[in-house]
């Protein structure tokens, strides 16, 4: 079985976000796997220890990405393709479209990714992705079986359970209590070294402008205001009430 696996390098999420002139300072910061894509390299390996076959990483962002690879390497991963020229990075648009054009290259079977990203929070780009390539998906998975061309996912619903069944090729996505990804062992990490890491260009992936064009535009970038006391409300319940309704719309605006 081919797998390949959907990494993005994100912030710790013990990291303290900083913003200074509109953009998050990256000075100092540790980055980590994308924790639900950590999930998602988990499954992948444990498909092709049962199994057999090959997982390979795909990955978009800037070379210090490569530290994130060699992790995903070095649980067992085979190789990887890491597109870290500048004209590639963009929106959840402009990485589907990527991701498509390095995944088109390439025989698969499954596709495995995380729900999303812990630091846009979007989990648009895979499901986007298998839109690109005509392929079915099933998201938030807590459970995956493959058996032969069969895929049975358990996916979250709200608080149960949805069953859902696919034939390969197929895309799936990963969340928390899939499994429990493992520590790279030394072994791993001195073989990781030695594993192919490609690096691809636009001009590798034959992409238009268009295909490169973010649809979206990031126009101001704050952190959130700090947590203030709850307030009590006074008076009779229907004074209490209109207070209420007055400070959502007019004070908080949080209903429209």
């Amino acid at each position: 079985m081919d797998i390949l696996v959907l990494l993005k390098q994100t912030f710790d999420t013990e990291e303290r976000i900083t913003v200074e002139n509109g953009k998050v300072k990256e000075d100092g910061v540790r980055f980590v796997i994308n924790p639900y894509d950590e999930y998602a390299v988990e499954e992948a390996i444990r498909l092709k220890e049962e199994q057999g076959g090959t997982v390979t990483i795909l990955s978009i962002g800037p070379s210090r990405t490569e530290e994130a690879i060699r992790t995903a390497l070095a649980m067992g991963a085979d190789e990887a393709v890491l597109a870290d020229d500048e004209a590639l990075f963009g929106d959840e648009y402009t990485a589907a479209k990527v991701l498509a054009a390095m995944v088109k290259s390439r025989s698969y079977d499954l596709i495995i990714g995380g729900n999303q990203a812990v630091d846009d929070g979007s989990g648009q780009v895979a499901v986007r992705l298998a839109e690109e390539l005509g392929i079915p998906h099933i998201s938030t998975l807590t459970k995956l079986e493959v058996s032969g061309s069969e895929v049975v996912g358990h996916r979250d619903a709200e608080g149960d359970v949805e069953v859902v069944n696919a034939t390969l090729p197929v895309l799936v996505t990963a969340q928390q209590g899939l499994n429990e990804p493992r520590y790279p062992s030394l072994i791993g990490i001195r073989k990781a070294g030695k594993k192919p890491l490609a690096h691809v260009t636009a001009a590798d992936l034959g992409l238009s402008p268009d295909d490169l064009t973010p649809r979206t535009e990031v126009v101001e970038t704050f952190l959130p205001k700090p947590k203030e006391a709850g307030r009590i409300l006074q008076g009779d319940l229907s004074d209490q009430v209109k207070e209420l309704v007055h400070s959502l719309t007019s004070v908080d605006k949080v209903v429209g």
